[in-house]
């Protein structure tokens, strides 16, 4: 006789396979920055798709006033976008709804991190591909790297400019193909310079900031790492043996405190070596008496619950502990949930401190002998940003 919560389990699998089938496949092409040739590629493909008797329309595609990539529009069906009025501005976004009741198989769309104004349904346009592919529709996408969340403050570490609009990499790893769009730095800038990606009035302005040699070549290497690794994730995903092969990477643990304010780098850190892994990931809390929700301060739940969804959007499973000791209570977790990874944040407690108390991370690196133990160190908090 089989178990009813067996069956059940299974039929739950079945369905989640079935439901799969009936969402879109989507494609994402990526680049190191804006000019790479992301949009001219992903038209090259709409017109090939065309030629073979796909139904493929223009979502929405940006040409940024380049004749070369305009010209590739030409014998292509552009669904009409909607044009809002917006703080004495007309703007144009995409019409989801329009796109869904066309139902192409293939919509192309750019510029996947842009924000839609606040009249649209959603407030991201990689939102509003979402819904696409539950209608069961295909997407050809295009974004740069430093867009994905995960990177975003090593991206501002190493160019000095802070990236607003953002990716969840849960979206990116939904995508079916990845395919990196790569330009020689000096060919990017020759371009820059001969007004092929900026307008005249914006080239002196983008030398001078973003499109650096030095942020430009981290941002190629960047890019080329990020699509090599998730074409490795891919192939292992593809194995017969997934699951076996993601107990021996062993999972990931990042410890979450209440009192750092830059927990956000951390969990960063965690979901980048997961990815790189291919395997699951938890984030743990230990709430010790001293911060029970009667004896927490208001500010620190606040930055608690932020980090706590900031990780379930990067793909971790979220536990909350209690214990009087949270070292013990974590080497206990991990030791029972197959982790062999554990990240904590480097201590920020002046050297005095740290001589006469051992703290939390000198205590880790003692409990966990059967562990390989990641000390992150975590950079300066910047005005605007959060945890």
């Amino acid at each position: 006789m089989v178990e009813p919560a067996l069956t059940r389990s299974r039929a739950e699998d079945f369905l989640e396979l079935v439901e799969r089938q009936k969402r879109g496949r989507l494609k994402v092409y990526v680049g190191p920055a804006a000019g790479v040739g992301k949009t001219f590629r992903m038209l090259e493909e709409a017109h090939g798709l065309k030629k073979r008797g796909v139904d493929v329309v223009l979502g929405f595609v940006e040409t940024h006033g380049r004749p070369d990539t305009h010209a590739l529009t030409e014998g292509l069906e552009q669904v009409p976008r909607l044009r809002f009025e917006y703080r004495g501005v007309v703007v144009e976004e995409m019409d989801v709804a329009a796109i869904i009741q066309r139902h192409p198989q293939v919509a192309i769309i750019d510029e996947l991190p842009h924000t839609n104004v606040p009249l649209c349904h959603n407030s991201k346009r990689y939102q509003d591909v979402v819904e696409i592919l539950a209608a069961g529709i295909n997407v050809i996408g295009a974004l740069n790297i430093q867009h994905l969340e995960s990177l975003n403050d090593l991206v501002e570490r190493v160019t000095g400019v802070k990236v607003r609009e953002v990716v969840p990499d849960a979206f990116l790893r939904q995508a079916d193909q990845v395919v990196n769009v790569d330009l020689a730095v000096e060919d990017l800038l020759e371009r820059l310079k001969s007004g092929k990606i900026y307008a005249p009035e914006k080239i002196s302005w983008a030398l001078e900031h973003f499109f650096k040699m030095d942020n430009l070549t981290s941002l190629r290497e960047l890019s080329l790492r990020e699509v090599a690794q998730r074409v490795d994730r891919a192939a292992l995903s593809s194995r017969p043996a997934t699951q076996a092969s993601r107990e021996v990477a062993g999972r990931i643990m990042v410890c979450l405190s209440s009192g750092s304010p830059r927990a956000g780098q951390l969990l960063f850190a965690g979901s980048r070596l997961a990815g790189r892994l291919n395997t699951d990931w938890y984030v743990v809390y230990v709430e010790t008496p001293a911060e029970s929700s009667i004896n927490i301060d208001s500010e620190a739940q606040r930055h608690l619950l932020e980090n706590v969804n900031k990780a379930r959007a990067l793909g971790a499973e979220v536990t909350r502990l209690q214990a009087q000791d949270p070292v013990p209570a974590l080497i206990n977790f991990a030791a029972t949930h197959q982790v062999a990874h554990i990240l904590l944040g480097r201590s920020e407690a002046p050297w005095w401190k740290r001589v006469l108390r051992p703290n939390m991370v000198h205590r880790m690196v003692d409990a966990a002998r059967d562990f390989d133990l990641h000390i992150i160190a975590l950079g300066p908090e910047r005005p605007g940003t959060s945890s």
